[in-house]
């Protein structure tokens, strides 16, 4: 049941949460800044493709684990950008050190395996000049949402793909060696508190 859940279930409630108007809005304020090659990992169903700017971009290439995803994320490459979409896990990217200019990470801490390890290897393929553009959810810093955070994250993984509530977002940015340039916190508008905690901005590889 579950194995039919996540690749059947899981991609849309996925693609409908992560395209609402208000967290498009979101989008909006980060990944435009995108520049040169860029990696973006988790690029789910390309809903952050139609963002990008073709005239700062010359590359984009989207890395994601779930096959349904990444049909999804091919059906939405809009023209004018060059987007390739492949497999893989971004705890172990195929990819040199050194490649990117850009790094874009949205909604993909929640539900990695190890965030440590993503952030690792962001930093590993990011030219020394580049940067990491991030839009995530994850751990409210008000008491009372996180203690709910916490009693619900058992089942909402469950339900929703591996996803945690309850994750620090720059903090563990910081920790894996990136500087926090700038960006906003708060919650998402018209959202559930225990899922609408969210943090964005940039941060370059310390």
């Amino acid at each position: 049941m579950s194995g039919w859940w996540d690749r059947h279930v899981v991609p849309r409630l996925i693609g409908y949460g992560c395209g609402q108007p208000a967290v498009m809005a979101r989008r909006a304020l980060v990944v435009p800044q995108a520049r040169g090659e860029v990696l973006e990992v988790g690029c789910g169903g390309g809903a952050n493709f139609p963002l990008y700017d073709a005239a700062r971009v010359s590359r984009v290439m989207g890395v994601d684990p779930s096959a349904e995803l990444r049909a999804r994320a091919m059906a939405a490459i809009p023209g004018g950008v060059s987007i390739a979409v492949q497999e893989g896990f971004a705890e172990k990217l195929p990819f040199a050190d050194r490649t990117f200019d850009t790094a874009v990470l949205t909604f993909t801490l929640c539900s990695v395996r190890d965030p440590g390890a993503v952030l690792a290897e962001l930093r590993r393929t990011l030219r020394p000049d580049g940067k990491l553009l991030f839009l995530e959810h994850g751990r409210s810093p008000d008491a009372g949402v996180e203690a709910w955070q916490h009693r619900i994250e058992p089942v909402w993984k469950r339900l929703m793909g591996g996803c945690h509530l309850a994750r620090p977002v720059e903090a563990s940015i910081a920790a894996a060696g990136f500087r926090i340039i700038g960006g906003g916190r708060g919650y998402l508008e018209d959202a559930p508190r225990f899922a609408g905690w969210m943090e964005w901005g940039e941060a370059a590889p310390g």
